[in-house]
């Protein structure tokens, strides 16, 4: 076998990218983040997606050193977005008589990004459940709207039994990296899919009726063992369900008194047998890991010093992240703080009281300037009230 062939018939063309600071344009991604790309060779030969254009030179040496020499008959997009489909007008380019195998939407979509690309004779348009035969492969095509973009759609390959995700099951971190799945899959889950949870569980009723083999996802490893419990995962999170029992503590703190608070708290719910207790402070922490944690557990406090009369910057943004992304079924806890008026609990409660089944713990805990023995008895109560 070559290095990159991964199936008797299957071959990974895709690049690490080492080199990008923010993916997206806002998460972090210290260990740098994989452009997944597949050829399929048969009879016919399909190349699944292209990369970022970033890396669009090193994919098409990859591309041309696994044809050697042969020619491309499709160049299947799944997902417009351009870490996917940057590269697509090189490869059009590059092999003149590729067509290009999409789906209604995604033919519609392609000219905002390349308004020089002539598809006339060159697309062939797909729908759900048609087939496309390659020889001894056959891709079924599934349409997956709004996971996370509306033209998405996955591939299922008949012989292999392997399921091209597109953004399904993919992950932060190159390929080269050695870490667990769940963390860095699930930051990447809550924050780039989290908002779209009923088409994530659509597509995994779908994705239930086929025999699937293997993931390949466009971020991230492959997947070919114990399928059973990353689709668990997915279904957690896309239900919006809690994954673990736990509380997580995330603050913002202009002088350290509510920081301090939050610590206290912690230290009491540790002390009552808390099962997992998690703090942040959302001003130093990677808001997307904060983000992470709020879904990860049951339940979240949230502490925020009163500042103009509102909440603290950190605090604000936090919640709107909670709130775009569709934060719901978790029992929800405060600690405010204010020197002369503070009313950063009810902000909070305001803030948060549109979103579904949310559960709020009546104790509070309401700091004047800095945390004194009088105020103890006040973050006793609420840790009574969180293991309870």
């Amino acid at each position: 076998m070559q290095n990159n062939q991964l199936t008797d018939g299957v071959y990974y063309v895709g690049v690490d990218d080492k080199d990008i600071d923010l993916f997206e344009g806002q998460y972090i991604v210290p260990n740098g983040i994989s452009y997944n790309s597949y050829v399929i060779m048969d009879e016919k030969i399909a190349v699944m997606d292209t990369v970022d254009l970033s890396k669009c030179q090193e994919w098409c040496d990859n591309l041309e050193k696994t044809l050697n020499g042969k020619e491309p008959d499709y160049l299947v997009v799944l997902h417009m977005e351009p870490d996917h489909a940057g590269s697509i007008e090189v490869f059009l380019n590059k092999y003149k008589t590729a067509k290009i195998v999409t789906n209604p939407k995604t033919l519609q979509m392609m000219p905002q990004f390349f308004e020089n690309l002539d598809l006339t004779d060159r697309a062939v348009v797909v729908n759900e459940g048609e087939n496309l035969s390659l020889g001894s492969h056959s891709l079924v095509f599934v349409m997956a709207p709004m996971v996370h973009w509306p033209e998405v759609m996955v591939a299922y390959e008949t012989k292999e039994k392997i399921l091209f995700s597109a953004d399904g099951f993919g992950k932060f971190g190159a390929l080269d990296t050695e870490e667990e799945w769940d963390c860095e899959a699930r930051r990447y889950y809550i924050n780039i899919v989290g908002k779209y949870g009923a088409p994530v569980q659509a597509l995994l009723k779908k994705a239930s009726t086929l025999d699937i083999q293997k993931i390949f996802p466009l971020h991230g490893p492959m997947l070919t063992e114990n399928l059973g419990y990353y689709i668990n995962k997915y279904d957690i999170w896309s239900s919006y369900k809690p994954e673990d029992e736990g509380i997580f503590i995330a603050f913002t703190s202009i002088y350290g008194n509510t920081k301090n608070a939050a610590y206290k708290l912690k230290e009491v719910l540790e002390q009552k047998g808390a099962p997992k207790v998690s703090i942040a402070d959302l001003a130093r922490d990677d808001m997307a890991e904060c983000v992470e944690d709020a879904f990860r557990y049951d339940r979240l406090v949230l502490a925020c010093p009163t500042y103009d009369g509102g909440l603290f910057p950190y605090m604000e943004t936090f919640i709107n992240h909670l709130k775009a992304k569709n934060y719901q079924n978790r029992t929800i806890a405060f600690i405010e703080n204010g020197s002369w008026a503070p009313i950063s609990a009810k902000k909070m409660r305001d803030e948060l009281s549109s979103l579904k089944d949310i559960r709020f713990i009546d104790e509070k805990v309401t700091i004047k300037s800095s945390v004194k023995q009088s105020d103890l008895s006040q973050i006793e109560a609420l840790a009574e009230a969180l293991v309870r």
